[in-house]
């Protein structure tokens, strides 16, 4: 359920409100607006007594929350969520401009990820992204750098401003890529690792979901919920393709998510087309569609060199190719009323 507190509600108010909540045996998370105050009450509140809140000092009403998702959910939050990657670009996604992330798959060398950064900075590009750790389909694959990446990614923020974004696979990999990164990417293959989500949740970075392979949007929201059950509200949900029977393409890209999200959920959505599709041909122009279906950021694998790429060359377009799409973003974000 979710307690609405009236306009000019007081903290005092507020704070007798959270306390009757947990009394409830349930969890608070307050939502402060531009205009009012939320208070999400979390846990199993079927046998509990809440119309006793209704009449408790600056509550305005009592409304129960019909999605399973609770606090992902517009029920709860009927602003936009928009969540600050840092760096010194001041790059954020969920607002009016369209945040692009870009660069390699992976880190695979000093000179190759400083170079980049500078060549997707130039593009137009306002955050990195490159994996340090790489889960790979076979064991015998480039892994990553590790730590020494997580450096080298860190040294390209500082060089350029770009906000870093980088994968954490395991539990025990997240104070390390915290030290170094701004924002946690959970891969499609850890959106139902639930000890991993909820071990983001605990932290002060953003979390960058992506969802899984053959997740619904329902279970992609509920895997947003348990990161942010644990206190941090700053998630990024992103769609990265499915798995189908088609063959032309890696995976298939349901752009429908996107204007869906928005309509019951008030989390920030960026797109993957790199990964939805897994082919560089097809990544300008399924970017162009995504900013014309409303999403609010695109994390693009960009290499200055894919032929030689450690980690999926076939999908990564050049910086220049960056370039010359990033014009076309900017006249079709105008047409739906953004900026990029």
């Amino acid at each position: 359920m979710i307690v609405v507190m009236q306009e000019g509600a007081t903290e005092g108010q507020v704070a007798h409100v959270v306390k009757l909540i947990r009394e409830l045996g349930l969890a608070e998370h307050v939502i402060k607006g531009t205009e009012r105050t939320v208070i999400a009450a979390l846990g199993d509140d079927r046998a509990k007594n809440k119309e006793n809140l209704e009449n408790v000092p600056g509550v305005e009403k009592v409304m129960p929350v019909l999605a399973p998702y609770k606090m992902a959910s517009k029920e709860v939050k009927k602003e936009r969520t928009v969540v600050k990657l840092g760096g010194t670009l001041g790059a954020s996604v969920g607002g009016k401009k369209v945040c692009v992330i870009a660069g390699p798959c992976s880190v695979e060398g000093r000179e190759q990820l400083l170079r980049c950064a500078e060549e997707v900075k130039a593009a137009g590009a306002t955050a990195l992204r490159g994996g340090a750790f790489k889960p790979r389909t076979s064991p015998y694959a480039f892994q990553g750098m590790g730590e020494k990446g997580l450096e080298i990614l860190a040294e390209a923020r500082e060089k350029t401003g770009l906000a870093v974004v980088t994968e954490v696979m395991a539990v025990d990999q997240v104070e390390l890529v915290c030290k170094y990164a701004d924002v946690l990417q959970v891969g499609a293959r850890n959106m139902q690792n639930y000890n991993l989500l909820w071990k983001v949740g605990e932290q002060q970075k953003p979390v960058l979901l992506k969802r899984g392979l053959s997740a619904t949007l329902e279970e992609f929201l509920l895997a947003a919920e348990y990161i942010m059950s644990r206190g941090n509200p700053n998630v990024i949900l992103c769609e990265r393709g499915i798995r189908s029977f088609e063959k032309y393409c890696r995976n298939t890209l349901p752009l429908a998510i996107v204007p869906e999200v928005h309509r019951i959920s008030h989390l920030p959505i960026v797109v993957d087309p790199s990964q939805g599709t897994g082919h560089a041909h097809l990544v300008p122009d399924m970017c162009k569609a995504a900013v014309a279906a409303g999403a609010d950021g695109l994390i693009i694998e960009a290499h200055d060199d894919p032929e030689h790429a450690l980690t999926d060359g076939a999908q990564s377009i050049t910086p220049g190719t960056l370039q010359e799409m990033m014009a076309v973003l900017k006249r079709i974000a105008v047409a739906v009323e953004r900026e990029v």
